[in-house]
């Protein structure tokens, strides 16, 4: 039985929320754990990065999917990585 096609999304959508899962959960991920450092060992969180990382970043990935629209969910994930990037930034000076 085929799925009722206002349900799908739009291959340009779909483009979208996969390369927002992809990309934008990575760089999500990894800026979080970059700010971890400061606050926690940095040896610790580098070991903790291989398991949490993952598990973070298919988090993400699942998000992007389930978000209606690719354009919003870019948005939030520039967003968080802009304000994780700056964070970062101003904990380093």
């Amino acid at each position: 039985m085929p799925a009722n096609k206002k349900y799908l999304s739009s291959p340009w959508q779909r483009f979208l929320k996969i390369t927002a899962g992809f990309v934008g959960g990575y760089f999500v991920m990894l800026f979080l754990h970059l700010l971890l450092t400061h606050v926690f060992d940095q040896k610790k969180v580098v070991v903790t990065a291989f398991i949490t990382g993952y598990i973070l970043w298919a988090v993400l990935l699942l998000v992007a999917f389930l978000c209606k629209s690719g354009w919003k969910i870019w948005g939030i994930y520039l967003v968080l990585i802009v304000i994780l990037y700056g964070a970062y930034h101003l904990l380093n000076n």
